[in-house]
């Protein structure tokens, strides 16, 4: 065989696999001349671009036959590989595939992607002969994909909040538009109020309340958010509450989603119950409006995945509100619903219930007309902290009973926090103490002094009738639960100064420090001519418009206006420490109670005067004094400078002494004693009578 009839075996052997190539290749291949105009493409090409016309093709430049396709960056991508002869792989497009025959004449199809590889061809000569293109149809892997990237973007930001709008929300700005042009979620209406349904079917008509509505037009919805609604019976969207089983509509009817939606563009459905736990809470509706490609099973399963991560948010926030309920509930049951009426104070309270934090304040009356002023915080949320908060309250008006001295409270209390931590704690000895503070003042009507300390909690503020004014100076100790050590810092305060104790949540607030939130606070205080009650609406106007109860801290305020015990109600006396005293005592106090025009009350006062005299002088030490008092109650004191504590005893029938106490019980409403840094009082206290 002659050399050239074998070059012609082999440029036909050439030829022929090239045939083979353009007739075997599994993807879209083809030839484009310098003019970037298609020469040659592959049987396959139409395999490739999902049955393009051939006529669309050949002699059309690259990316011309298919409408859409991003036919710039091809053209320009095309152009680079021929200019710098350096390949471009895996170029991915999008585009829309040529109309069908449901689409109308010139119209667009389905959505396509497609992924192009271009190379430079160049003869021995290195002339450019053109480009060689592998086109591939990615239009499934890309859906996929997509898919994929949306569920990922599902996981990362739905269920975020504990708040159900938010959640709804959280939905609808996943899915649209990636899965769907308009997205519905209704729950269920008792669900939303934060009731539990039995696990089971959801019959007709049961009421919906529209949590969340997003489309990517942005328009809004027929049904404004939080509106009742009620899905017509029977749809897809009644049939998937009822059974618990989501829908496909690929092709929409009227009587799928009602004609309005229809009017509207909607030609495609997926209804999906949202469920947790064989339990509906809703449902949540996908509709396709703008792209014409209806919804298939992979897109049905998508949002089955969806409707599940939303229901588990949905879940979760109704647990935490039923949970905030019924702790608000349980802590506004354990705080005072009103302050008591009380001769040296005005008192009135404001309390904003937060996300975080217990707040707890108390107005008690203490003997000789003192009263006690208390404000705490227990860190922690829901029921726990609302119950330590009313254990601490409780512990708190005990102490503050046996007429505890500011710091010896704040130490009684942080003894408390401490084994109330050890009792709830798995471990027992060693768990770490609750986080809590506290701030306790004493004030005294009769002298103006107030005296105060704090463990871990911001002090007061105190406005004097006229302008800024100075209480005592308390340097805060350290939370309860760790250790204690509590200074206490006393003054003496004008009458009519004003007294505010707050928690840290009260001046706090997003965008907003502690020390602007506390210059606010002294501003709106020291409006003149305002009730206590007054101020405190004053306060929440001023500082409670960044309050939202599910992000922020508990927030509370006791206001406290300071009166004083008029001198025409008050008579003390000095006394000889010796047995002869007693029937002056008497006397005293019978001719003091003529004055006030209480002589029903004579006989008794004499008799509790003469046992706690005779007591002081028998078992006491100098100096020695008399006080009566005219409150709302008639106080009965006697000092003396031991500190000795007196016991109460049961005396036998055959002792002639050790009575005097247990007369005293009897004859008295209360009675007790307190201790100062020197010596002791014995106080009593009798109802007046009723005024005629």
């Amino acid at each position: 065989m002659g050399e050239a009839e074998r070059g012609a075996e082999d440029r036909a052997a050439e030829a022929a696999l090239l045939d083979a190539l353009f007739t075997q290749a599994p993807v879209g291949l083809f030839l484009v001349d310098p003019e970037l105009r298609v020469t040659r493409s592959s049987n396959h090409a139409a395999r490739g671009l999902r049955q393009v016309p051939a006529e669309r093709v050949l002699g059309h430049r690259i990316g011309g036959f298919a409408p859409g396709l991003a036919t710039d960056e091809l053209l320009a991508t095309a152009r680079r590989v021929l200019d710098t002869g350096e390949p471009a792989l895996g170029v991915l497009l999008r585009g829309r595939r040529p109309a069908g025959p449901g689409h109308g004449e010139g119209g667009e199809g389905d959505e396509i992607a497609v992924s192009a590889s271009l190379f430079r061809l160049t003869d021995p000569a290195g002339r450019v002969l053109g480009l060689a293109a592998l086109v591939e149809d990615v239009t499934d892997r890309e859906r996929a994909l997509e898919r994929l990237e949306i569920l990922h973007r599902a996981h990362r930001r739905i269920g975020t909040s504990l708040d159900e709008t938010v959640t709804a929300e959280e939905l609808t700005a996943v899915a649209v538009p990636d899965l769907a042009d308009v997205v519905i979620v209704d729950v269920l209406g008792e669900v939303s109020q934060g009731r539990r349904l039995r696990p089971g079917r959801v019959g007709p008509g049961s009421p919906l309340r529209r949590a969340a509505f997003g489309s990517a037009d942005g328009s809004p919805g027929e049904v404004a958010p939080g509106a009742l609604v009620e899905l017509p019976f029977p749809t897809p969207c009644s049939q998937a509450l009822a059974d618990l089983r989501p829908r496909l509509v690929p092709r929409l009817g009227a009587d799928d989603a009602g004609p309005r939606a229809v009017a509207r563009g909607a030609h495609s459905l997926i209804a999906a119950p949202l469920v947790v736990h064989g339990t509906a809470l809703g449902i949540a509706v996908f509709l396709r409006t703008g792209r014409p490609e209806p919804f298939d099973e992979d897109d049905l399963q998508l949002a089955e995945q969806l409707a599940t991560l939303t229901a588990l948010g949905l879940d979760k926030a109704h647990a935490y509100t039923r949970e905030r309920t019924v702790a608000t509930a349980l802590q506004r049951r354990l705080l005072p619903s009103a302050p008591p009426r009380l001769t040296g104070v005005e008192a009135a309270h404001v309390h904003l219930p937060g996300d975080d934090g217990a707040d707890w304040f108390d107005v008690i009356s203490l003997s000789g007309a003192r009263v006690g002023l208390a404000v705490g915080t227990v860190a922690g949320r829901g029921i726990e902290a609302a119950a330590t908060m009313g254990q601490l309250r409780t512990a708190a008006r005990a102490l503050a009973a046996r007429d505890a001295a500011p710091d010896e409270l704040l130490a009684g209390l942080d003894e408390v926090t401490v084994r109330l931590a050890r009792e709830v704690g798995a471990e027992g000895e060693g768990t770490p103490a609750a986080a809590a503070t506290c701030l306790y003042l004493v004030y005294d009507p009769v002298s103006g002094h107030c005296r105060g300390a704090s463990a871990g909690h911001p002090v007061p503020l105190v406005v004097a009738p006229d302008g800024p004014g100075e209480g005592p100076a308390i340097r805060p100790g350290p939370p309860l639960g760790e250790g204690g050590g509590f200074s206490v810092a006393s003054a003496e305060l004008p009458e009519g100064s004003l007294l505010a104790l707050y928690s840290s949540g009260l001046v706090l607030g997003r965008g907003r420090s502690a020390a602007e939130g506390r210059e606010t606070l002294r501003s709106v205080l020291g409006r003149p001519g305002r009730t206590p009650a007054e101020l405190c609406d004053d306060v929440v106007y001023a500082l409670g418009e960044r309050h939202d109860p599910r992000t922020v801290d508990d927030a509370s305020l006791l206001l406290v206006r300071t009166g004083r015990l008029g001198a025409d109600r008050i008579a003390e006396w000095p006394l000889r420490h010796e047995p002869e005293v007693v029937a002056q005592a008497r006397a005293l106090a019978v001719r003091q109670l003529a004055r006030w025009g209480l002589d029903g009350l004579a006989d008794v006062t004499e008799l509790i005067v003469s046992e706690l005299v005779t007591n002081a002088v028998r078992y006491g030490l100098p100096p020695l004094s008399l006080r009566l008092l005219r409150d709302r109650e008639l106080i009965c004191e006697v000092t003396d400078g031991s500190s000795t504590t007196p016991h109460m005893r049961l005396a036998e029938p055959t002792d002639e002494g050790g009575r005097g106490l247990f007369l005293v019980m009897h004859l008295a409403d209360r009675w007790g004693t307190r201790f100062a840094a020197r010596g002791k009082t014995i106080w009593a206290t009798q109802a007046l009578p009723a005024a005629d």
